[in-house]
């Protein structure tokens, strides 16, 4: 496949989207949380998203776009801990927005997962 922007990717659309959906999340915490583990998800769901992006501009050069891609999914992994530290300490007391945020977090972690081999396997991408 062939992407001429960042935006193309799927792992970047499901990135982006659940970013905002955290930001919006995050809003409506406990104030104690805004500044601690509300600004902590919001930022590693935000890097998801940039370092997807870093990547992609960083494309010419496997080793560094695959890089950026680990970042991605280490800030993805690091947003599913987040969740669980607040759904378990019940500042985030609504079930069914924890488990449909974990769950789509674990599976955009197997589309980057999935993508970073495709990337070392020889992906090309249209420069």
């Amino acid at each position: 496949m062939n992407y001429q922007s960042y935006k193309d990717l799927d792992i970047y659309k499901k990135a982006h989207k659940l970013a905002i959906e955290i930001h919006d999340l995050s809003l409506k915490l406990p104030k104690f949380e805004m500044y601690e583990e509300g600004s902590q998800i919001r930022r590693s769901s935000k890097s998801v998203t940039s370092n997807i992006v870093e990547g992609f501009g960083r494309r010419r050069y496997k080793a560094e776009f695959v890089k950026f891609l680990t970042y991605s999914l280490a800030s993805c992994d690091e947003t599913r801990e987040h969740l669980y530290t607040l759904f378990e300490t019940k500042s985030l007391k609504d079930k069914n927005n924890y488990t449909y945020f974990f769950e789509e977090y674990d599976h955009l972690g197997r589309m980057i997962t999935n993508f970073i081999k495709s990337v070392e396997l020889g992906h090309k991408t249209r420069i």
